[in-house]
């Protein structure tokens, strides 16, 4: 076994958490020192911008993969959400944690729901995703870009720059801002993977792979499957309000997921189940009848546009 392994991670506050996460899990199963190399990514250093505009996913992974590939670090901690679903050649992910709950929170200044905000109040969120459900629950809100971490976040909501502001609950709870939450919003979709992290490592690194094993989740790593199949197929990038949200129960895996165009006039949702075996087979198919169903001229008028 290797005496040191080196974790490639964020330098954010909630990237740090989770790469401290699993060090200190693989320390306490096993003999080993564990080191954190803090890489800058391209999704750190652009903080003006809407995600959409400048690239999405990948952002806040390449440099991290670049590192794995000249092996300048073992393993990689990323939150699933954050990757996508093309993996560079020679990685993979060798481990899907234990997921949290999924779904996105609101946290407004006065306390109030979202459906109880006064009309044209201002709700923060650098989502595309959450921007459209938000517009479907209420049309008379203003949605305006915010990006920034956990704290920024928050400290420009108590600012007074924004009424409200909607986060992923995992990384909200992961930063000690359980108490601030003003709702959960479970009737809302979230984005594929919210809530695991993923362990990303190089492909034939038999020495990391049975390290970091335990840490796979068997339930988390089927709703991912599941989630990114369907988001494969759709080959939607983050200039997309793409959603999805899979459950197992028992063998069966559940996956319910939407597409919408920018406006949120047409929002086209789907349900699909089928044998835990098949998760992707089942986010696939899910995919298929959402783009029969007028996806894929979503899809189209998006990217000409």
């Amino acid at each position: 076994m290797k005496r040191k392994i080196r974790i490639g991670t964020r330098k954010s506050k909630l990237a740090l958490w989770q790469a401290n996460f699993v060090k200190e899990a693989i320390e306490r199963r096993y003999s080993v020192d564990v080191e954190l190399v803090k890489i800058t990514t391209k999704g750190d250093k652009i903080l003006d911008s809407p995600l959409a505009k400048i690239g999405g996913k990948g952002l806040f992974v390449k440099e991290i993969e670049e590192a794995l590939l000249r092996e300048e670090i073992d393993l990689a901690v990323h939150s699933l959400k954050d990757m996508p679903v093309i993996i560079p050649e020679g990685l993979k992910i060798g481990a899907v944690t234990k997921r949290e709950d999924p779904h996105d929170v609101l946290i407004s200044r006065d306390g109030e729901k979202l459906k109880d905000l006064k009309e044209g109040s201002v709700v923060g969120t650098s989502s595309l995703r959450r921007s459209v459900q938000i517009k479907r629950i209420r049309r008379d809100l203003e949605v305006k870009v915010l990006r920034g971490n956990v704290d920024t976040r928050i400290r420009k909501l108590e600012e007074g720059l924004y009424d409200a502001i909607v986060l992923a609950k995992a990384g909200v709870k992961r930063m000690g801002y359980l108490n601030k939450i003003t709702e959960t919003l479970d009737y809302m979709i979230p984005a594929v993977g919210q809530g695991s992290l993923a362990i990303e490592i190089r492909q034939g690194d038999r020495d990391i792979e049975e390290i970091i094993k335990f840490l796979d989740h068997r339930e988390s790593r089927f709703c991912a499957e599941c989630e990114r199949a369907f988001l494969r197929e759709l080959e939607g990038g983050c200039q997309v309000p793409i959603g999805a949200h899979a459950v197992v129960d028992g063998n069966t895996i559940r996956i319910r997921a939407f597409i919408s165009d920018l406006s949120a006039e047409r929002f086209i949702e789907g349900l699909k189940e089928g044998h835990v075996e098949k998760a992707e087979d089942t986010g696939k198919l899910l995919a298929e009848e959402i783009l029969k169903k007028g996806g894929r001229e979503i899809l189209e008028e998006i990217y000409s546009g």
